[in-house]
């Protein structure tokens, strides 16, 4: 991953106009392989997204003109490589609610993701079914849907606890061979109780 920076907040009453950049798909396609693959040409982009060029090089300059990505080293003249400025694009999700517009790009980019893991997943078992991954994933992997009762700050320390152990253990496996790229979707969903007809009158 060449990138400058860890990560970047956003800010909906600074950044309004790029994070609505970033509810297109085939943007937040783009930032994606660039960030899981390297740095690439709108060329390479296309082949890998089945878009044209003249698409992929617009909406990489549109990331550009918000700073999402820059131009990476060139192999040669003929053609702009470009790279992910960051790893991650963060915000305050109280933020965006409280501005303008801000609960409908939090909901579009929350979709997203789930696109996102569809497409992983999809991937993943063919990948093991394929062989391109050893049958020591296997038993790691996995999608699981615990359904614990916390408080608003028990959930918060177990968003800082796992950001935390993922950050020790990438450092841990950087130089291990035998580390592969892996997807990690996490959701915290807090459920009000549901509505019950008891006690209303007929």
């Amino acid at each position: 991953m060449d990138s400058e920076d860890s990560g970047r907040v956003l800010d909906p009453a600074q950044d309004g106009a790029a994070l609505k950049a970033l509810t297109h798909p085939l943007r937040l396609t783009l930032l994606g392989l660039l960030r899981q693959h390297g740095p690439a040409t709108a060329s390479e982009l296309a082949v890998r997204t089945g878009e044209s060029s003249a698409s992929t090089s617009y909406h990489l300059r549109v990331l550009a003109k918000y700073a999402f990505v820059a131009e990476a080293d060139h192999r040669d003249s003929r053609e702009r490589r470009w790279k992910s400025v960051h790893d991650v694009t963060s915000w305050s999700n109280e933020a965006m609610r409280a501005s303008p517009g801000g609960s409908v790009i939090l909901s579009v980019l929350h979709r997203r993701q789930i696109e996102h893991l569809q497409q992983s997943l999809d991937r993943h078992e063919a990948d093991l079914d394929s062989g391109r991954l050893g049958e020591e994933w296997q038993e790691p992997s996995g999608v699981s849907d615990l359904l614990p009762r916390l408080t608003p700050e028990s959930l918060a320390e177990l968003w800082e606890v796992f950001r935390a152990k993922t950050a020790e253990l990438t450092a841990r496996d950087a130089e291990d061979p035998r580390a592969e790229q892996v997807v990690l979707f996490t959701a915290g969903l807090p459920l009000a109780p549901e509505a019950t007809d008891a006690g209303e009158g007929s």
